[in-house]
């Protein structure tokens, strides 16, 4: 995802996809070791997402709690 798409999206909606890019990281991690994959570069690409995802939430947080 691109940046100006995360920052569009809700707090609410933020949660929930940063829960879900979670998940297919763990998966990508276990189709890795198991043989099925051997793209690492989409596990990067993936916890790249999801700090970007988390910068923009704390970054809302923050705007909330001033």
């Amino acid at each position: 995802m691109k940046i100006a798409e995360i920052r569009k999206l809700s707090t609410v909606e933020l949660t929930s996809e940063s829960s879900k890019v979670r998940d297919e990281i763990i998966e990508l991690r276990r189709r890795l070791h198991t043989g099925e994959t051997t793209n690492v570069r989409l596990i990067r690409n993936k916890r790249k997402d999801l700090a970007r995802m988390l910068t923009v939430l704390s970054e809302q947080f923050s705007k909330e709690a001033q």
